[in-house]
């Protein structure tokens, strides 16, 4: 099994670039969702959970060795992280006013609490964010850490929940057979490692809980398989539109998982190529 793609997204939600190789430190990918918005009227950092169109945006590096970089809109329009419109721009695309931020450097965990909910009945809330229908069941919680509950992020991170997510080819491929209809593209997906499985079908991934494994010269801790939520839904272009169906396969056949969590127990390099192996 071999590492195929590396994804960093600078910005939390938006679509994020490849790389031939990342640095891991205990936090994840280095400079990976070191910007996120902010929902200004209700608080705390909203990813396209609620603000569908964050999906169709991109970022990019600005290439000059900064944090900084360049947002292109849904639209083609670009702006830079360093223009003073910036927030503007993205306001008006959003449709509610929002700030671009960064991850604070003081320590301080503010910047990291929940926001007021959309709806005021919690569970139609966890519903609509996670995408279920009255009639589905909702996932184990109990596989997200405690933290996730009190924060919007963990503090320190603008991850969901843990920093890397490891996806497979045989996954991708398994899916697409399964909604031959439906666009099923890595896009929707947000994986950090991507591993090539030939000699595998379905979700091997879903078997590693529990193991650890060397990438690189880093070592990773798989945990538990992700449990996919209403992002997988939502459009990202104009050739990977909306589309429930991918969802409802995976809540019906998948144990509403695609994907496997995985911490960094030694921080290391991994680059495309590099072969993971089971400790």
């Amino acid at each position: 099994m071999k590492v195929t793609q590396l994804w960093t997204y600078p910005v939390k939600s938006m679509i994020g670039v490849t790389a031939d190789s990342v640095s891991l430190s205990t936090l994840g990918i280095v400079g990976d969702r070191h910007w996120a918005i902010r929902d200004i009227e209700r608080g705390g950092i909203r990813g396209a959970k609620k603000i569908p169109q964050l999906m169709q945006c991109s970022a990019r590096s600005a290439g000059d060795g900064s944090e900084h970089f360049v947002i292109t809109l849904p639209n083609g329009q670009e702006v830079s992280s360093r223009d003073a419109n910036v927030d503007d721009l993205l306001s008006a695309t959003f449709g509610r006013p929002v700030l671009l931020q960064s991850l604070p450097t003081d320590g301080s965990t503010e910047h990291f609490e929940s926001g007021v909910p959309d709806n005021p009945d919690m569970m139609t809330e966890i519903r609509e964010i996670m995408g279920r229908d009255e009639d589905e069941p909702l996932p184990d919680f109990a596989v997200f850490p405690p933290v996730i509950f009190d924060f919007a992020t963990p503090p320190g991170t603008h991850y969901d929940c843990w920093p890397l997510l490891v996806m497979t080819s045989s996954a991708l491929e398994a899916m697409q057979k399964a909604v031959p209809d439906s666009v099923v593209d890595i896009l929707r997906f947000r994986p950090s490692v991507v591993l090539d499985t030939p000699n595998e079908t379905g979700h091997p991934e879903f078997s590693w809980k529990g193991r650890k494994g060397q990438l690189g010269s880093a070592v990773v801790e798989f945990l538990d398989p992700c449990p996919r939520c209403v992002m997988i839904t939502r459009q990202v272009t104009d050739d990977i539109p909306a589309d429930r169906a991918i969802l409802r396969h995976v809540i019906r056949d998948l144990n509403q998982a695609v994907g496997i969590y995985a911490s960094i127990v030694t921080p290391g390099k991994v680059s495309v190529g590099d072969t993971l192996t089971f400790l």
